[in-house]
């Protein structure tokens, strides 16, 4: 059986005039089921443009995008987006909502407009309350997102995103800005997705010891292509040049 539920087949997206060329450049690579994987590079490199590519946010020009063996296009995005969830650079809150309202509306892809006008059921209600206390988040549930710490907020995004029940989390810098102890809540609420539910994990990082230390392996790009593919080990001294 093949477990394999991201794979990247000569992956183009499109020209980019400031770099001279295709943001990703000929991208192959795969990902299997319950990995937890880092994808590293200097700004420019691609990173964050390869995650958006797996949800159909970035179209290929050339190649394909694979998930669970079904190729990403615009017929088959609504069946692949429900088994991914996605985690975007800054959490992607509304701010004037409480961190309870955030969360439902991680729901919201699998209601029609009428249902969401008659509101969500209880069992919403009742799955929401109980990833925000996995968390640590009961007590905030009705806080306003904007009275809530960089930390507590991005636990919230990723409350909203694991609503949807998925099997792959994507998340693109979900560090960034936070503090040390902010970061590293958040490293461990990912990692304990990884180790106790068996999630696919995908994330953006710049910070490489954070990288060795939460990752199995780690995908290094460099102007658009995949440079290294392998253990997060001895990073540091391989790509001096790629990775500062």
């Amino acid at each position: 059986m093949n477990d394999c539920v991201i794979e990247c087949c000569n992956l183009e997206t499109a020209y980019a005039a400031p770099l001279n060329r295709p943001i990703l450049n000929g991208i192959n690579c795969q990902i299997q089921q319950g990995e937890f994987v880092v994808l590293l590079g200097l700004n420019g490199a691609g990173k964050s443009t390869l995650l958006r590519s797996l949800v159909g946010l970035v179209p290929p020009v050339n190649g394909e995008v694979r998930i669970n063996g079904v190729a990403v296009t615009p017929q088959t995005l609504p069946q692949i987006r429900r088994d991914i969830g996605m985690l975007f650079q800054g959490g992607g809150l509304i701010r004037q909502l409480s961190a309870i309202e955030n969360v439902l509306c991680g729901r919201l892809g699998t209601r029609t407009t009428w249902q969401t006008l008659c509101g969500f059921p209880q069992r919403d209600h009742s799955l929401a309350i109980e990833l925000l206390t996995q968390f640590g988040l009961k007590e905030l549930a009705e806080q306003k997102i904007s009275q809530l710490s960089g930390g507590q907020q991005q636990r919230v995004a990723i409350a909203r995103a694991l609503i949807q029940s998925p099997q792959i989390l994507l998340a693109d810098e979900p560090i960034t800005g936070l503090d040390i102890i902010a970061s590293q809540q958040v490293m461990q609420t990912l990692s304990q997705l990884h180790t106790q539910q068996g999630m696919t994990i995908v994330t953006v990082l710049h910070d490489l010891a954070i990288a060795a230390k939460y990752a199995q392996r780690a995908i290094v790009l460099d102007a658009g292509r995949v440079v290294y593919d392998g253990v997060c080990d001895h990073l540091q001294a391989q790509f001096s040049t790629v990775l500062k």
